[in-house]
């Protein structure tokens, strides 16, 4: 899925958050919450307790959870366990705390800071841009990446018209597009550029996004003019859309003489008022 970190505060105490593009949903780090309703340095070990107790209980809280790779307070990134807020909900019904009224309130209030983000698109751009400034990416890669987000978006609402509905179509046809314009589905992409649970296109170049953009937004177009319906007729148009990419890619790394796409990601550029390497040239 396509994922976002962030860092929400309660009361000043930072809640680590993970926002799904592709499922439009928060997931929220399950011991930062527990952590802040039981007012402890390390909400890990009150967790654990209560994760056996509700597991034996035969409890779906559990089991609703599952584990992303969050960034640590050492800078690393450790698998964590992460709930929706429906999820997220219920383990607060678990714990016997004074703070359960305000932590719904404030989980209530991110809830409604995004419904009208996505109400408002404008918004929610606005949001992605300071994200991505927080993280110190530099103003044009920002500019580019805004940009494929809208593409993206465009596509998959055409996907949406042709009667592609699972998630598992939608990521065959993602897969569908990389492997023909840049000769690799996404994992073996993300693979290529070394990242675990890093979003991919959060660490591509801008030369890399321009092509990925070119084929999803050529693929849009097609897509209007030829109206698919169901996944087979859109996987045609799909690979059609990527098969320009391809095309300009190929031209475009026989005039440079080397190729475009790189196993580099961002973390191995990005320095604090620093504009990004990709910037300049694309390795």
């Amino acid at each position: 899925m396509a994922t976002y970190d962030l860092v929400k505060l309660f009361d000043q105490t930072k809640i680590r958050v993970v926002w799904d593009d592709e499922k439009e949903k928060y997931y929220f780090s399950v011991v930062d919450v527990v952590g802040v309703m039981t007012e402890s340095v390390d909400g890990r070990k009150y967790w654990n307790k209560l994760k056996q107790r509700l597991t034996e209980e035969g409890s779906e809280s559990v089991t609703n959870c599952h584990q992303l790779k969050l960034v640590a307070a050492d800078g690393k990134r450790y698998n964590t366990d992460v709930a929706d807020l429906e999820g997220i909900l219920r383990i607060i019904q678990s714990i016997p705390s004074k703070k359960a009224e305000p932590v719904k309130r404030w989980l209530a209030q991110v809830g409604s800071e995004r419904f009208y983000q996505l109400q408002d698109p404008e918004l929610s751009i606005e949001q992605a841009v300071k994200d991505y400034r927080r993280l110190g990416y530099s103003e044009s890669w920002i500019n580019q990446r805004i940009k494929t987000i809208e593409i993206r978006k465009g596509l998959t609402d055409e996907w949406k018209r042709s009667g592609v509905e699972s998630e598992s179509d939608y990521a065959a046809l993602t897969d569908l597009m990389s492997k023909v314009w840049s000769g690799m589905t996404t994992r073996e992409y993300r693979h290529h550029k070394g990242l675990t649970s890093q979003n991919l296109r959060d660490n591509m170049t801008n030369m890399e996004l321009l092509l990925n953009a070119l084929a999803e937004q050529t693929a849009t177009d097609l897509s209007k003019e030829r109206n698919p319906e169901g996944i087979v007729e859109a996987a045609h148009v799909a690979k059609d859309g990527a098969e320009v990419a391809r095309n300009a890619r190929a031209d475009i790394e026989h005039r440079l003489g080397r190729s475009v796409i790189s196993s580099e990601k961002a973390i191995d550029h990005i320095k604090p008022q620093d504009e990004l390497p990709f910037d300049k040239k694309d390795k």
